[in-house]
């Protein structure tokens, strides 16, 4: 075989392969299993933010963990009342709080995933989504603050004691 001759071969058989991988690719990529067909926008979080919370502190807002925990603490029906009344007048400041967290996280994902970087609108929608985050903390404080007094000592102990113990499996803390 003359030099010319390899050559065009060896061309032939790389050509082939170039084309048998990207082929290859092309199937493989065409059989994603991925049930969830959004992009990967760095965030995760569901609607609102937070893991997908729905408002302040869950579903339901920041009191929503004592409900969880209603029956380990054995609440009288008495304090369930008197915990649903404070949910119940918190209500809708919580589901604006939610709504302002949703839009806020939004656009913040808008600015992140736009074609071109703009740096100061990301500053900007970062800023409007930390406001949320503390207008929500300061909400959950206020809710908490009037239902402890609610609770007996030996109730608070034992939600003092679940939240210590709840640091140590929860992602993040």
């Amino acid at each position: 075989m003359t030099l010319i001759t390899k050559r065009v071969v060896l061309a032939t058989v790389a050509a082939g392969a170039i084309a048998l991988g990207v082929t290859a690719l092309g199937r493989a990529s065409a059989q994603n299993t991925n049930q969830d067909p959004r992009p990967f926008n760095g965030s995760h979080m569901g609607p609102g933010g937070r893991g997908g919370m729905r408002g302040p502190g869950g579903p339901g807002g920041p009191l929503a963990m004592l409900r969880m925990l209603g029956p380990q603490l054995n609440l009288t029906d008495a304090q369930k009342a008197q915990i649903k009344s404070i949910a119940d007048s918190h209500r809708d400041e919580w589901k604006s709080l939610a709504d302002r967290g949703r839009t806020a996280h939004d656009a913040l994902n808008a600015a992140i995933m736009a074609d071109a970087i703009d740096e100061g609108l990301i500053r900007s929608k970062s800023a409007e989504v930390a406001a949320v985050e503390a207008d929500i903390a300061v909400a959950s404080a206020r809710a908490r603050a009037e239902m402890w007094p609610l609770l007996t000592p030996e109730q608070q102990g034992k939600v003092k004691q679940m939240q210590s113990g709840a640091r140590h499996w929860m992602p993040g803390r």
